[in-house]
């Protein structure tokens, strides 16, 4: 094909709906060459992520629309786009981190693709930056830490990362987490910012500079 390039896959996912169906959706995402990383990533998310029902979100909030961002930052035609994208905005801020990292399990796919992609002449220009986890429950082993993936963390200046925000507080969670840790937070990037509360709390009351890749708006 000489102006398109197609991604199909076919995905199973099952959800229970408002009349108690199971519905099984075959996923298939076509985009024409000549469109932006961004424009890629945007329709990959509409047609693997973004779902319309009735669903209660982690805020405790309900919602008619959810958004499973794994579903897309897992796949191996999505990471490169979402290495480039994120790098692209923490140029933007003019961040210049060592690391970058956020709650597992929503930023881990982000944070390898952003490492693997700062190192690609495309994405960082060499520039390299390392991935690092937080984990929801410190070991209970070992060094019994919440930070996996940093030798000697203290000092070091590093970028939170998260899949989607609503309100923000996982990704408050990984900030206060990082920074007890001795890391140097210097911001705070969601690929999907719901704008229901997460850019107040993180960046007005929690001191900490926040950005988003797309709004959800933007996806629905």
């Amino acid at each position: 094909m000489d102006q398109a390039r197609s991604a199909e896959s076919n995905l199973a996912i099952t959800f229970m709906s408002r009349t108690r169906c199971v519905l099984l959706l075959t996923v298939s995402v076509s985009y024409n060459s000549g469109m932006s990383d961004r424009e890629k990533l945007a329709e990959m998310l509409r047609a693997r992520s973004v779902r319309h029902g009735q669903f209660t979100l982690v805020s405790g909030r309900t919602s008619e629309w959810y958004i499973d961002a794994k579903l897309t930052t897992f796949t191996a035609r999505a990471m490169p786009l979402v290495g480039r994208l994120f790098l692209e905005k923490i140029t933007e801020r003019g961040w210049m981190p060592a690391a970058v990292g956020g709650l597992t399990m929503g930023a881990d796919a982000i944070a390898a693709s952003i490492a693997h992609e700062s190192v690609e002449p495309r994405g960082g220009e060499g520039r390299e930056i390392d991935s690092f986890v937080i984990r929801k429950e410190a070991k209970k082993h070992g060094t019994k830490a919440f930070l996996e993936g940093l030798i000697d963390p203290a000092g070091k200046a590093v970028v939170v990362l998260d899949d989607v925000c609503t309100t923000g507080g996982s990704t408050i969670t990984a900030i206060d987490r990082a920074r007890e840790a001795g890391l140097l937070v210097l911001g705070a990037i969601c690929l999907v910012d719901r704008e229901m509360g997460a850019e107040q709390n993180i960046q007005e009351l929690h001191g900490c500079p926040f950005d988003r890749v797309f709004r959800f708006r933007e996806l629905v």
